[in-house]
């Protein structure tokens, strides 16, 4: 079983992983700085966007939809009735734009008002976690994992460091297969997940995992025997079977990817491009 990869070949299946990962941590760090939704909403529509034209499973998106939904929601009800300090300051006003206000008769939450400024401030952070939970597939999965290796080494990534993260990477679809495997020996012995309340199967996987943290432990163990026994020195001095080597396209997309996070910074602190007032008061 392999980690989850992309349904076709493409150009980002074929570009080095050190160009990848350029392009994905100005990605990050132009998501994590924007604080305008109208930018962090660009900004997450152009790499949901790359996501398609990779490739990348639309089962894998939806999954993370489905996880994250309900903590959006309570996010942007939470940041639009009570983050009122931090969007004045934001917005540089003293009042803010009533979008809902609740009955005075309501316990506890009687008269709160929910302000279209904090509620846009809520969808920036949907916006900045969703642009930086997608940009990971663009990277991940469209490398394999032995060229993921090399291309780190080659970027000079402490080999150690380089070691856990692709055995991280490979343990993953193991572990997978391991809750499948077990979830099906609980079918065969008349289990019916299919007819389950969630509560019922919340239950049943909590019960899953304690063997599958004892499976994870002994296998770790074995690592580290086969590690000693090999006189494992996390060294990156050695010779690999495959290659990693930048053409004109990773090139290209490194350049690219500089200049526009360069002209991105330039324009946010001299013109306020991105900030949490662009483009909403005129």
């Amino acid at each position: 079983m392999k980690l989850q990869t992309v349904k076709y070949d493409s150009l980002f299946t074929r570009l080095d992983f050190r160009s990848k990962l350029v392009a994905m941590l100005s990605v990050t760090i132009l998501a994590f700085l924007w604080e305008s939704p109208i930018a962090g909403g660009l900004l997450m529509l152009s790499v949901v966007s790359f996501c398609f034209l990779a490739g990348v499973r639309l089962n894998y998106l939806g999954n993370i939809l489905k996880v994250m939904i309900p903590f959006y929601i309570f996010l942007i009800l939470s940041m639009g009735f009570f983050n009122v300090e931090q969007v004045k300051l934001l917005t540089h006003r003293t009042e803010l734009t009533t979008l809902l206000s609740l009955p005075q008769t309501w316990w506890l939450v009687g008269n709160a008002k929910m302000s279209l400024e904090g509620t846009l401030y809520g969808l920036n952070i949907v916006f900045k976690t969703l642009t930086m939970i997608l940009v990971i597939p663009l990277a991940i999965f469209t490398t394999d994992v032995n060229q993921m290796t090399v291309g780190m080494v080659r970027a000079k990534i402490p080999y150690k460091v380089v070691f856990i993260f692709s055995s991280t990477l490979r343990f993953v679809p193991l572990l997978l297969e391991e809750v499948q495997s077990i979830i099906e020996s609980q079918r065969l012995r008349g289990l019916n997940f299919e007819k389950m309340g969630w509560l019922k199967k919340a239950q049943i996987y909590a019960k899953v995992a304690v063997p599958l943290i004892l499976n994870s432990l002994s296998k770790s163990q074995k690592l580290e025997i086969v590690l000693q026994s090999k006189a494992f020195s996390g060294s990156s001095n050695r010779t690999y079977l495959h290659e990693s080597a930048l053409k004109t396209p990773d090139y290209l997309l490194m350049t690219v990817s500089i200049l526009l996070f360069v002209a991105a910074i330039a324009l946010y602190f001299s013109f306020g491009i991105g900030k949490f007032a662009w483009l909403l008061y005129t």
